[in-house]
């Protein structure tokens, strides 16, 4: 069943007797949990009707028994399952438990109708050879919320933007996913946060977002990178200063610049072979628009010169790891060394 299938069904007060809710999204799922709670019970319903179990801690029977017994002052129900032994692919069945399915397939086969059951597995797929699986799936109670793509990310964070009467631009929202990354939970956090600043019928743009969000510690050697290219030899001793001041090892730093050459170089040379940004975001292995930004900052680089960096920062890695230079002021060096190579012709 599709999520929003069910949910049209919830909010018309049609409820079946199982749900069986899996994926990595837990944002999602927690959403669905929370809309199927909603739409049951009153506030002040809750704490009589709904009733919430774990297979780690308590055996399923428990739970189908639960499920079985009328409920007192609410008209209906809601018992809550969270598994990672029954119904997980990878989950050792019963665990330290010994679940008696059979006990929860005879319920579900005649299932009460003041009970709706909730099952909640965190992982990415279901054991389709457990013959409670297969009972559930062909009812169509089976319902994925897997981690959403960043495509489908960047579309939910715009919309949740125009829920509150806010315009997000595209690139605000692929900036706000390159520093938050997909976690559901924390995107609606940064998203509320820009909203609350742009005020009813508010713009957010780039500039708001780079104002009211963190950096990623990626984006500022990115930055760092981008100021040696660009022979601001100040700039980058600074960039390399406040990295140090927010207590980044110089190691660490290293081996990102070293990264995100090594992508500049994989950009140059999939342009060569007239790749498209989107083709050369799913070749990396990155958000379209880090490769977008990525590709900007190489057309200041030759193939030849990115290879020669990645070849020097490699020999400065194993001094730095080997002792043979001072980690901090090795980088800082290193870091000067390249702005005057730029300086002498290195395009």
């Amino acid at each position: 069943m599709e999520a929003k299938e069910a949910l049209k069904e919830i909010k018309a007060g049609k409820f079946r007797p199982a749900y069986v809710i899996y994926g990595k999204d837990r944002y999602r799922i927690g959403q669905f949990t929370e809309m199927l709670t909603e739409a049951m019970f009153t506030p002040d319903e809750r704490e009589l009707g709904v009733v919430k179990f774990d297979t780690s801690e308590t055996l399923i029977e428990e739970a189908a028994l639960e499920a079985e017994t009328l409920p007192f002052f609410v008209e209906r129900k809601l018992v809550i399952v969270r598994d990672s032994v029954v119904f997980a692919a990878g989950g050792k069945e019963g665990g330290k438990l010994d679940h008696k399915t059979d006990r929860l397939q005879h319920y579900l086969d005649i299932p009460s109708e003041t009970t709706v059951m909730l099952f909640i597995i965190n992982a990415e797929k279901l054991d389709e050879r457990r013959k409670l699986v297969k009972m559930l799936k062909d009812r169509d109670a089976l319902i994925a919320f897997q981690e959403l793509d960043a495509a489908e990310l960047r579309r939910w964070v715009v919309k949740r933007a125009e829920e509150q009467k806010r315009t997000m631009t595209s690139d605000a929202a692929d900036l706000l996913l390159v520093r938050t990354g997909a976690n559901m939970q924390q995107l609606a956090i940064e998203v509320d946060k820009l909203c609350l600043h742009a005020g009813e019928g508010g713009v957010i743009g780039v500039e708001e977002t780079e104002l009211l969000t963190a950096s990623t510690v990626e984006e500022d050697v990115f930055a760092l990178v981008d100021a040696i290219a660009s022979l601001q030899v100040d700039r980058s001793l600074k960039l390399y200063r406040a990295l140090l001041v927010r207590r980044e090892e110089p190691i660490k730093i290293a081996a990102l610049i070293a990264r995100q050459l090594r992508i500049m170089l994989q950009i140059k040379e999939l342009e060569q072979n007239r790749y498209s940004p989107q083709q050369m975001a799913g070749q990396i292995g990155l958000h379209p628009y880090a490769v977008k930004l990525a590709a900007e900052k190489s057309q200041k680089f030759k193939v030849a010169r990115l290879g020669a960096l990645l070849s020097d920062i490699a020999d400065l890695d194993y001094k730095m790891k080997t002792g043979a230079i001072d980690k901090t002021l090795g980088l800082e060096l290193f870091l000067l060394s390249l702005g005057v190579q730029q300086g002498q012709g290195a395009r």
